[in-house]
């Protein structure tokens, strides 16, 4: 106890310290065979990829091409799955028993393969191979599939394990319009026998594609379309409040892409912080033959705390080294956030306005080099120290996740309607895989490990595992991370989610307690990190709640907690 006890003080003490400035590298390994538009951590080794690109490389079996992949980060090799529906575009979330549901997609001319996609409704695993030989995507278009037709939806899972899909478009479109704009949410499983319209999203028009979501401590949704956000309440399907617009008319859903992370939840208060990054001030009025992909994008960050106190407040403004569209925003399990792909100018999408088909790309000017947001800091949170540049272009169709090894894997780019050889244009199909490493892999320094530990994790469970902290890191904080990677696809991280874990360390025995209810983690598969001096250890992946099918009754999500949460 002695020992737990001056681990702990000597932790307080070096909080106050500046954060040691983590190297980061690029490394290329591999090409992926398709273009993952969608990335999604799967298992230790794999990372599931969907696509649509005519042309890829892969092939199934049966000599058609591959338009889905399980990618395995140890072999970098691709292994194509078959889709009988057009998954291009979609959104998804994993739900309460582990399965990953993927939903919506593109239409697709008939008699070609795969199918349309609009009311597509894709189930993957669990999958227990560790390679991906074996795997397959379930679909029952007859009996599974969407009640509306939606390219462009948002998959939420929420509380009771299920998914909230929110918006879309039922065609090709740069605006989302009258005519084509799905102004409406459902769920899967269903929770009734009618889609559910939203005055807020036919508020958000024409800039309402992927709406950025998150379920907050309190139970409520947070949604946020074009620069005006809202709070839902689901059983009641009520909206309860429109909050503050983003600043200065910046705009962050499809096509003005810019980011949304929820900052880590941390006890006992597990107060929800949202922050925005990038998009564009454009205004949304003009025509798209009146933009360019020589218009600036911005540089702005705002980040709002969502209680009464901090709505008073409203958002905080910083500003980033540089502007940025279509940016991924990967929350690093020291609850810091890494911007990564998109570009300097334009907007979403492959030509459409002004000056695209010079370029192929409705953006221009690519973001080479990532930028890094310290959530613990009070002030200049913002820094590209230690953040190296690519020489790869990440643009429209590029991704950027969180693996379970603990570094970032970084792929695709597809500004173009099919696939584009290199040479033809300036920004061609994308193959090439990296992967960004923090310094502690590149030189395999020592890491944090999580010897033993449970395969489940119940909610307010107390649970003992066994650990190692290297003796070099003991004087640095100590924090156990239980994560959700996200649905990763334009530049949406859908369901990303860090909770920091009450725990007791004495030696080598760690003892952690589970989230208190569904609200602070909705129930699925999830990731557990241990963090000491800011090195983390791989990830260990493990079921929170019970694993039934949803929708999980109350009994099963956990114990009510003081929230100030909205």
């Amino acid at each position: 106890m002695l020992l737990a006890f001056a681990l702990s003080c000597l932790a307080i003490l070096n909080s106050t310290t500046a954060k040691r400035v983590i190297q980061w590298s690029f490394v290329q390994n591999g090409t992926s065979g398709i273009i993952p538009v969608e990335l999604i951590t799967i298992s230790p080794t794999l990372m599931l990829m969907y696509d649509r690109a005519d042309g890829n490389p892969l092939l199934l079996p049966n000599g058609q091409r591959a338009w889905a992949a399980l990618w395995n980060i140890e072999t970098q090799t691709a292994t194509p799955l078959l889709t009988q529906t057009d998954a291009f575009c979609a959104g998804g979330a994993f739900i309460s028993n582990g399965t990953l549901v993927s939903v919506g997609g593109q239409p697709h001319d008939s008699g070609a393969s795969p199918g349309d996609g609009l009311m597509g409704i894709r189930l993957f695993g669990p999958c227990a191979s560790s390679t991906g030989a074996g795997c397959t995507v379930f679909e029952d278009q007859a009996n599974i599939h969407l009640k509306a037709l939606r390219w462009y939806p948002t998959g939420l899972r929420l509380p009771d394990g299920s998914v909230m899909i929110i918006g879309g478009s039922n065609a090709n479109t740069f605006y989302n319009n009258a005519t084509t704009a799905v102004n409406s949410i459902e769920f899967f499983p269903s929770k009734e026998d009618t889609v559910r319209p939203s005055q807020f999203l036919l508020d958000a028009q024409p800039v309402n594609m992927f709406p950025r979501s998150v379920v907050l401590p309190s139970g409520h949704v947070f949604i946020a379309a074009n620069n005006i956000s809202m709070l839902y309440d689901v059983d009641s399907n009520t909206e309860l409040a429109r909050l503050p617009e983003i600043p200065n008319g910046v705009r962050i859903t499809n096509p003005f892409d810019g980011s949304l992370e929820l900052l880590p939840l941390i006890p006992p208060l597990y107060e929800p912080t949202v922050l925005v990054c990038g998009g564009s001030a454009a205004d949304d009025r003009r025509p798209t033959s009146n933009l360019t992909n020589l218009d600036p994008t911005t540089n702005q960050c705002s980040r709002m705390t969502l209680t009464p106190a901090g709505i008073a407040r409203g958002w905080q403004v910083e500003l980033m080294p540089d502007r940025r569209i279509l940016a991924e925003s990967v929350l690093l399990p020291n609850g810091d956030v890494i911007f990564i792909n998109g570009g300097h100018t334009g907007y979403s999408g492959y030509p459409s306005v002004s000056n695209s088909n010079v370029t192929g790309s409705n953006a221009a000017n690519p973001a080479m080099r990532p930028i890094l947001y310290r959530t613990s800091l009070s002030r200049n949170r913002i820094t590209q120290d230690g953040l190296p540049s690519s020489n790869i272009p990440r643009m429209y169709h590029s991704v950027a996740s969180m693996t379970g090894k603990g570094n970032i894997m970084v792929a695709g780019s597809n500004p173009n309607r099919l696939v584009t050889p290199p040479g033809t244009v300036a920004f061609p199909t994308e193959y090439r895989v990296e992967y960004l490493n923090p310094d502690f892999i590149t030189n395999n320094s020592p890491r944090p490990v999580i010897h033993r530990a449970p395969t489940q994790l119940l909610f307010n469970q107390r649970v003992t595992m066994k650990v190692t902290i290297p003796p070099s890191l003991w004087l640095g904080t100590i924090r156990v991370s239980l994560m959700d990677l996200g649905y990763v696809t334009h530049a949406q991280h859908a369901n990303s989610r860090l909770v920091v874990l009450e725990h007791t360390l004495v030696g080598n025995t760690l003892i952690i307690t589970g989230p208190p209810n569904a609200n602070i983690f909705p129930p699925a598969p999830a990731w557990l990190f241990l963090v000491a001096d800011g090195v983390w250890s791989e990830g260990l992946q493990l079921m929170v709640g019970d694993g039934g099918n949803p929708p999980r009754p109350a009994s099963a999500q956990g114990i009510k907690i003081p929230t100030n949460s909205i």
